[in-house]
């Protein structure tokens, strides 16, 4: 039975869709079977993937809105252990369609538990808000993975978001936890990064990872070539730090 994680973070920029596309990957290369599950409406995750958005006959729309079966519209990768739900611009009508809908914010939920039996872990890639679909994001999750820069109005988002998931856990989903915060853009030789580090562990004891994801270039070119940092320079910081998150999430898990 797979546990499900929510990639979020509300701000947008912070690394929270290559967090998902590479710590997917990486953990797909230690062995696991991975379901990514692309919810956000820009569809990044999608095309990190390789997936090109536009041939998409179906989507993670119309799983959450039309109440297609999953299965349909999963498919693998050519990426070891990975398999994708995509997303397109369609998703972006959906908020507005899920207002009227009777227990709106189960739609995924539902939907993934058909499914769960086939994965060790599905990550959801969420959008950079805390609308509709987050919140049935966070609903069919198990844990929130937060991907956070290290900078001063990131800590101020933080507050918002922990809230949220506080009023999902006490109206929707009393199971959710924190899995884990994970330091992207991290630049050592700043005052301010240290002094963001060490509010973040007063803040969530054990949960930060102790890898950052540093600034890299090739973290940046990797999505426009359609693959996950490790295939496409596996020797790169970006690489390597992804494979030692991997490591660390497996190690917790």
């Amino acid at each position: 039975m797979a546990k499900t994680i929510a990639v979020v973070n509300q701000k947008g920029g912070v690394g929270k869709t290559t967090s998902a596309v590479n710590l997917a990957a990486a953990v797909g290369l230690r062995g696991k079977r991975v379901l990514l599950v692309d919810i956000d409406p820009q569809g990044n995750a999608t095309s990190g993937l390789g997936l090109n958005k536009k041939e998409l006959l179906q989507s993670s729309y119309d799983v959450i809105i039309n109440g297609t079966a999953a299965k349909e519209v999963i498919k693998k990768t050519e990426f070891e252990g990975v398999s994708i739900l995509p997303a397109n611009m369609n998703l972006a009508g959906a908020e507005i369609e899920l207002v009227d809908s009777a227990k709106r914010e189960s739609n995924l939920k539902n939907a993934l538990a058909l499914v769960k039996n086939d994965y060790d872990f599905i990550f959801l890639d969420c959008p950079p808000s805390l609308g509709l679909i987050t919140l049935n994001g966070l609903c069919a999750a198990d844990t929130v993975f937060i991907p956070i820069q290290c900078e001063y109005y990131a800590l101020e988002g933080l507050s918002q978001l922990i809230s949220t998931v506080r009023q999902v856990k006490r109206l929707y989903n009393p199971l959710l936890e924190i899995e884990g915060v994970l330091l992207t853009m991290y630049d050592g030789r700043l005052n301010l990064t240290s002094q963001v580090v060490e509010e973040l562990k007063r803040f969530f004891p054990k949960k930060v990872y102790s890898t950052p994801i540093p600034r890299n270039v090739k973290l940046s070119e990797a999505p426009s070539y359609g693959q996950p940092v490790m295939y496409y320079d596996k020797r790169s910081k970006g690489a390597e730090a992804y494979m030692k998150v991997a490591k660390e999430f497996l190690k917790k898990n």
